[in-house]
């Protein structure tokens, strides 16, 4: 296979022992991976607000099983190219992201495993051009078809009197306003509210709706950080979006209406290729979409199995990295004659 053409990339400190970081063209700039071992290929791509550290422990274990394991940047993390425009982050471009690392890779195939928007952008990936990504993981975030109403109609009508986060990351700037003064303190917070270890009682108010004249913030735990969450851990991801700003992982939010225009003719596909879902029981992404995970037999004909991890929230891949790895290893092994190796 031809050569990828790559440019060098600074690479943290805290890069898995043997990985190696490489900035690669793709039609729409250029994509920041993360790459370690030998084989079929396994693009995975993480969500909000993460970065390719998200799957620090599931590159060398995929490594080791026989697989080239890549985790990206997505457009406008870390060191990925951040584009101005707000559509510019439709999911579409997400799409021709993924295509174009595969391509530049020298590969023509992949398998695509996804957490959070991560786990969207693959499912899309795979529905777009299942020519290229021939199965797709989802990790928290099952899959569910285009369909229904605009999404930011909907979505205003969640809540109450309160706003749903999804609504309240709608404008520019506003979200940034929050964020951005103490990026590390927010992420701390974000990431403790929901995982499994350091989720809030019930009764405490949900963090995902925000009261009149107040902030996503307020709701957050404080005091102790989850137990899959180092110091150096939570340096890292603060360090990215305090060099990057915010902007471009909160684009993605503001192209759901673009997503679901974009995507009609795929309203109501299914995602045929062998699939695998892992969730936390803990995450409320699962009981927001409790009818999406009912909906499998039709939605995901190829899925090959489910896990609902007990005691685990959102964070799954981090939370629960062996378990996860164990079961992505297994899954793919079964897919490829041999194994990867």
């Amino acid at each position: 296979m031809p050569e990828p053409t790559t440019q060098s990339a600074a690479a943290p400190t805290v890069t898995p022992p043997g990985a190696e970081h490489r900035l690669v063209d793709v039609p729409g700039g250029r994509i920041h991976l993360v790459e370690q071992g030998t084989g079929p290929l396994v693009l995975m791509v993480h969500g909000f607000p993460e970065s390719w550290y998200s799957w620090r422990h599931q590159l060398p274990a995929l490594a080791a099983a026989g697989y080239r394991a890549v985790a990206v940047d997505v457009r406008g993390y870390g060191r990925s190219s951040k584009p101005p425009a707000v559509e510019d982050y439709r999911m579409l471009a997400h799409v021709a992201d993924n295509v174009g690392v595969v391509h530049a890779l020298g590969e023509g195939r992949a398998t695509i495993v996804g957490h959070d928007w991560g786990s969207n952008i693959a499912a899309a990936s795979a529905l777009l051009r299942p020519d290229i990504f021939t199965a797709a993981a989802l990790l928290s975030v099952p899959y569910a078809p285009r369909g229904g109403p605009r999404p930011t109609e909907a979505f205003a009508h969640i809540g109450g009197d309160e706003e749903f986060y999804v609504s309240y990351f709608q404008t520019p700037g506003r979200a940034e306003a929050e964020i951005e003064p103490d990026v590390r303190g927010w992420l701390a917070g974000f990431y403790a509210g929901i995982s499994g270890d350091t989720v809030p009682p019930e009764g405490e108010g949900s963090l995902f709706f925000v009261a009149p004249g107040g902030r996503l913030r307020d709701r957050f735990p404080a005091g102790r950080l989850p137990a899959w969450l180092s110091e150096a851990d939570l340096d890292h991801y603060a360090g990215e979006f305090e060099r990057t700003g915010t902007s471009g992982a909160l684009n993605r939010y503001r192209n759901v209406d673009r997503d679901w225009a974009d995507l009609a003719a795929w309203d109501g596909a299914p995602l045929t290729q062998p699939s695998l879902f892992i969730g936390g029981a803990l995450d409320a992404s699962l009981a927001w979409m409790s009818d999406a995970v009912r909906n499998f037999p039709t939605t995901l004909p190829g899925l090959v199995s489910s896990h609902i991890l007990e005691g685990c929230g959102h964070w799954v891949q981090q939370e629960r990295a062996d378990e996860v790895n164990e079961i992505l290893t297994r899954w793919l092994d079964a897919l490829t004659p041999g194994g990867g190796r």
